[in-house]
């Protein structure tokens, strides 16, 4: 028998040896930073539910957007914002018809100390982090936008804002609600009227490509999660 052959017959009787584990399912989630906490305990559970892998990435929505849009090989995409689940539905980059709600959120001012007198506010770059998004949607309805803009501090994600408040580098920072609930450094000075920003919403959807039994069953598992979320801070949606 040539050596090619040997290797072939080793490799099919391995296959069929009782004690060989066959691979497990992996899934890919891509998240926004603020659900960091919350989806990965959710992500757990499902793994150790359906006894397969999910792997989580969390980032600026932004910066998760775009390498969706170049071709990341996420199979979920969960959103702080609808602007980038939009941009993605535009690229043709999200599975038609699996875009869901998944909670809602609120803004807050965590740190100490009046909004006025702070030297320091950090908040997510409004360039293209949502929470920033959100934060300078308030002030500037707060006709406060303009007098604070000198002191404010941008971050690549909302998570960053709030490091640097637990850090002391910043007096106040605006984060989400839940991640204010998420922190044990940081106390809430002021929660901002969620009239004054557009609603924070949270879309989840099946990357172009990726759909199958698996995602289709975490995403059906995350939509039944609200009472998990709202422990981490999260409102229903």
């Amino acid at each position: 028998m040539t050596r090619a052959g040997l290797v072939l017959v080793l490799a099919l009787a391995l296959s069929g040896c009782p004690g060989a584990e066959a691979p497990r399912e992996t899934l890919t989630v891509f998240a926004a930073a603020s659900l960091t906490d919350a989806l990965q305990e959710a992500a757990d559970a499902f793994a150790a539910e359906r006894g397969c892998e999910v792997v989580t990435s969390f980032a600026s929505s932004s910066a998760l957007a775009r390498q969706i849009e170049h071709g990341a090989p996420a199979d979920v995409f969960v959103s702080a914002n609808v602007k980038w689940m939009d941009h993605l539905e535009e690229q043709g980059r999200v599975e038609e018809g699996s875009r869901r709600t998944l909670v809602e959120n609120e803004l807050v001012f965590v740190g100490s100390g009046a909004v006025e007198d702070a030297e320091r506010i950090a908040l997510g770059d409004p360039d293209h982090v949502p929470a920033g998004m959100y934060a300078k949607e308030a002030l500037v309805t707060r006709c406060e936008w303009e007098a604070l803009e000198p002191r404010l501090v941008f971050t690549q994600d909302v998570r960053g804002a709030l490091a640097l408040v637990e850090r002391g580098e910043c007096a106040l920072g605006i984060v989400y609600a839940s991640d204010a609930q998420a922190s044990e450094k940081v106390q809430v000075v002021q929660r901002i009227d969620p009239r004054t920003h557009s609603p924070i919403r949270y879309p989840l959807a099946v990357v172009k490509g990726r759909a199958s039994p698996l995602t289709d069953a975490f995403v059906a598992y995350l939509l039944e999660q609200g009472a998990r979320f709202e422990r981490h801070g999260f409102k229903r949606a």
